[in-house]
């Protein structure tokens, strides 16, 4: 069962909300370099973070949550984690950090404490992420949150930015 609220060192983790769109459009959504390795094209109207934020906040919980990051005053929006349940036995993250807070330890922080906090529930043995073969950004986060690299999935995800064509994912994941 994944949390509703929970917390890292530095930072807040609460559930999604339409309040956030803009905060989302305006810190990272229209980002190129942002997006460079997601799924999603940059959006260029607020109506298109809008939509995803509603998809978000309407999808039941016990498939998975969205959580928006937040300094632990909760008065500095920093970018979404998202925990998805694959199977009992299973979590899988994705995650999106605006700019202005890249290199500064946020994400393995908030990841770190995803994990270990996954790791403590009973029944989940596994939680897995991935990131395009280029993405040194994201897989050394991952490796400094403690998870390990298991391989490549070859031609596994199209990220639209880079290429039209399903590109090579690093997988890593942390296990019990």
């Amino acid at each position: 069962m994944l949390p509703e609220y929970f917390h890292s060192t530095d930072h807040v983790l609460r559930p999604l909300s339409l309040d956030d769109a803009e905060k989302i459009f305006h810190g990272y959504a229209q980002d190129p370099e942002v997006s460079r390795y997601t799924i999603w094209l940059p959006h260029k109207h607020l109506s298109e973070t809008k939509e995803f934020v509603a998809a978000c906040v309407s999808a039941p919980p016990q498939s998975g949550r969205t959580y928006s990051i937040c300094d632990t005053k909760e008065t500095s929006f920093r970018g979404l984690l998202s925990i998805r349940q694959i199977n009992p036995f299973h979590v899988e993250f994705g995650y999106v950090l605006a700019r202005p807070w890249w290199g500064r330890g946020v994400m393995t922080d908030v990841l770190k404490t995803a994990v270990t906090l996954m790791l403590s529930q009973t029944d989940c043995f596994r939680v897995s992420g991935i990131c395009d073969v280029a993405n040194v950004g994201s897989a050394r986060v991952m490796e400094k949150a403690g998870l390990t690299r298991e391989g490549v999935l070859r031609r596994y995800i199209v990220h639209p930015n880079v290429s039209s064509s399903p590109r090579d994912c690093f997988i890593y994941a942390a296990v019990k």
